[in-house]
């Protein structure tokens, strides 16, 4: 493993087309650092108002796959598995497998499964494309204000190519190996997020049964050995009962599900992340699949006052 660490230095060649695919929620803040700092950009989203609202600080839409041709690296934030398969192509089709040139680099920062990542890999390298697995670890704040961590592995060459731009929408890097090791280190990181919001809120409860306030309970809990940058985040929040979206109990469900399926299909047996799951599916039966996924503690409050 390597971690890179920022350069001052460090210069982007702003005469080189990027492209980036996905300029939604996520994709967005990125690819306006990016663009901030002088690259030359080339968007496709879905969604008329994500592009528009690159387009209106100088990046340039693409019509179609085909208009990346000449972008030397393309980004990637999709939504699944299906959007990056769709995205990537077969080697035969429209997809980016047949558009990009041999040479060129896909950095797919996406939360994917490694089963489909492995499938996009072998696509790519038919074509001798170098393929960049660069999930992120943060928020969408941390996304806006360049403060991600990105997990990548994958071909060398492309990363040490596509590593100036990363620099500038992230302020940490790793570089964990050769083939699918960012996406299991994604995996890894969100079972441990999800976990912390399914542990605290029972937490509180057992707390709030013996007459303590969520705000007193927070203010040790933040204090204390089990700090950690995710709660003393969440503080607020959870003591005001606010759960605006940052990261939804639906993507949450989504992630859990991917972490369960290459546990099962690499025989490792995950009792306690299966409950976890079952936890957040039945938040959102009841209701809060839109809100964020620390409302666990808003719903086992309501399961503990029945």
């Amino acid at each position: 493993m390597s971690q890179t660490q920022v350069a001052d230095t460090d210069q982007i060649d702003t005469q080189q087309t990027l492209g980036w695919i996905g300029v939604g929620k996520m994709g967005g803040p990125m690819a306006r650092n990016l663009v901030a700092s002088g690259a030359k950009l080339l968007v496709s989203d879905p969604a008329k108002d994500s592009r528009d609202r690159l387009t209106a600080l100088g990046a340039s839409e693409a019509a179609s796959i085909s208009d990346f041709a000449n972008a030397g690296i393309v980004f990637s934030t999709l939504p699944n598995d299906q959007a990056l398969l769709d995205v990537v192509g077969n080697g035969e089709d429209a997809g980016l497998a047949t558009t990009l040139p041999a040479g060129a680099t896909l950095v797919e920062m996406s939360t994917v499964s490694p089963e489909c990542s492995e499938s996009v890999a072998k696509v790519l390298a038919a074509k001798k494309i170098n393929y960049v697995r660069a999930p992120l670890s943060g928020s969408t704040d941390m996304a806006a204000s360049a403060a991600l961590t990105v997990l990548a592995s994958g071909d060398r060459e492309g990363w040490d190519e596509a590593l100036p731009y990363i620099r500038k929408l992230s302020a940490r890097q790793f570089f964990l190996g050769n083939g699918e090791e960012a996406r299991y280190m994604k995996l890894v990181l969100n079972t441990l997020v999800g976990a912390s919001s399914a542990v605290l809120s029972e937490a509180l409860a057992i707390g709030a049964s013996g007459g303590l306030t969520r705000a007193d309970m927070m203010d040790v809990i933040c204090e204390s050995a089990v700090a950690s940058p995710l709660f003393k985040y969440k503080q607020k929040p959870v003591v005001e009962d606010d759960f605006t979206p940052a990261f939804t109990v639906s993507q949450m469900i989504k992630d859990f599900t991917l972490i369960s399926e290459a546990a099962r299909r690499n025989s490792v047996p995950l009792m306690t992340t299966g409950l976890i799951l079952e936890l957040y599916r039945s938040a959102s039966n009841a209701g809060m699949q839109d809100e964020d996924f620390f409302a666990l503690v808003k719903w086992q409050e309501k399961l503990s006052t029945r």
